[in-house]
């Protein structure tokens, strides 16, 4: 298998998530969502009684348990936890979590293991500043905050109701968390020097894929 890595970062809402399984498929490439294991370890701290806050304790559960967070698979420990994480409540657990340095140290390790299977699209929020810097591919996925608002009030997994009132919930949930990620003192979400930034606003998913392709076939050919 090609060994490109090929990092896709941004925002919650920005398409992540849709756009890297895409061209992941389209490449034969696995596809890695970090921000799953983020979620995941949340959520297992959780079912065991640790605090979040406990960064030792939190770190050390990082270290022993077994993740499965790729080509769309989410599990820990052998037990599958793919909608489980996908909730308001573990977006904010994950945030937790995703601040303290000794947690990323352990996740940024089990990530690069990952990548050494062969080509990757790896989606996150700090792949192409930190994870891999040097990856021959990093994209910035952005959209408007409400756009953003509007594609995860459409998500029942991260709303509570429908209309302008969920949107401005889910609004005010995401500024938060952009708040949140942009300002941690360890690996905030920004954007990589030498990223390609992709405003998917007005984008179709088809037509947001097809330029990444474009990028991925351009750097191929060299």
């Amino acid at each position: 298998m090609n060994p490109m890595i090929i990092a896709i970062d941004g925002p919650s809402g920005a398409g992540k998530g849709t756009i890297a399984r895409a061209v992941a498929r389209r490449l034969g490439f696995h596809h890695v969502d970090t921000g799953a294991m983020y979620r995941a370890l949340a959520w297992k701290a959780l079912r065991d009684g640790i605090d979040l806050a406990d960064e030792a304790t939190v770190s050390a559960l990082a270290e022993r348990v077994q993740f499965d967070v790729s080509d769309g698979r989410v599990s820990v420990d052998g037990e599958d936890v793919v909608h489980a994480i996908r909730t308001p409540e573990m977006d904010n657990a994950a945030s937790v979590v995703a601040r303290q340095p000794a947690v990323r140290r352990v996740l940024v390790d089990r990530q690069r293991a990952l990548a050494a299977r062969g080509g990757s699209v790896m989606e996150g929020r700090d792949i192409g500043t930190v994870v891999f810097p040097d990856a021959e591919l990093k994209i910035y996925l952005d959209a408007s905050p409400e756009e953003r608002a509007r594609r995860r009030a459409s998500d029942p997994a991260h709303a509570s109701g429908k209309g302008p009132a969920a949107i401005q919930e889910v609004a005010t949930a995401l500024a938060e968390r952009d708040r949140l990620d942009s300002t941690r003192a360890t690996a905030p979400l920004k954007i990589a020097e030498d990223a390609v930034v992709i405003d998917t606003t007005a984008m179709s998913i088809d037509a947001a894929v097809e330029r990444v392709m474009e990028m991925v076939r351009g750097k191929m050919a060299r």
